[in-house]
């Protein structure tokens, strides 16, 4: 909320400014990327990436952005987690309620974003997603902690809540719910897969002599993640 005091806000913003052009990015040694080196296929390289960022001590490195467009178009955006990467592509999950699973049935396609500061480096994928199948959504659910069980028991996702107090009754009782019952069903939870039509990595450098390489399928969707004879790769300016 703003205030009445233009001085205030004046001073405020000028603040902010001055803390955003502080802030410096990669304040370490970089690791170098050789895209003449990259294999055939991007899933390997993913594999690759996503090890090195574990062991360079990048937290959280499975987060990634999600990218979807509602029915009209608009676009939206939430980070959530990876559930896997394979042959098929990049797995992820969430109530085919929720907000972002009423996009996805209306435009079935998304992108992900995946940025490990600690090395400099994204990747960046797009391409047409398929839901999973039911026995394949419940595996996911039980596959995960008491904590991801109990969120997935805890309501509508995405839906108005009237107060924080309900969202705390409604949290505990599914959290004592999931404790209770490991095996509860939550119907409405789904696990999508992004099969790839284009994988993008990007390694960072001092000197801003970014590598872009990009790997595009040729051929339509159906081939595999991890195929090796369907991908052109392309470097990209940065």
């Amino acid at each position: 909320m703003r205030s009445n005091d233009p001085m205030t806000d004046d001073t405020a913003q000028h603040a902010f400014r001055d803390l955003l052009h502080a802030q410096r990015v990669w304040d370490t040694e970089l690791p170098a990327f050789d895209p003449e080196t990259a294999p055939a296929a991007p899933l390997a390289l993913f594999h690759a990436w996503f090890a090195e960022a574990v062991a360079a001590g990048q937290p959280e490195p499975h987060a990634m952005s999600l990218a979807t467009a509602d029915a009209e178009g608009l676009p939206d955006v939430r980070t959530l987690l990876l559930h896997d990467a394979d042959e098929r592509g990049w797995h992820f999950a969430s109530h085919a309620t929720s907000a972002k699973g009423h996009q996805l049935a209306a435009r079935p396609h998304a992108a992900l974003g995946f940025y490990w500061p600690a090395q400099g480096r994204q990747v960046r994928v797009r391409g047409p997603v398929v839901r999973c199948t039911p026995a394949e959504s419940h595996a996911d659910l039980h596959a995960r902690s008491t904590g991801a069980l109990a969120a997935a028991l805890t309501g509508a996702q995405s839906e108005v809540v009237g107060s924080v107090a309900e969202l705390h009754r409604t949290a505990d009782a599914a959290w004592d719910r999931a404790v209770a019952e490991p095996d509860a069903e939550a119907p409405t939870w789904t696990r999508y897969v992004v099969e790839p039509a284009e994988v993008e990595f990007f390694q960072g450098d001092a000197r801003r002599r970014h590598i872009r390489l990009r790997y595009r399928r040729d051929a339509g969707p159906g081939a595999g993640a991890g195929s090796g004879g369907d991908w052109t790769r392309e470097l990209l300016w940065p």
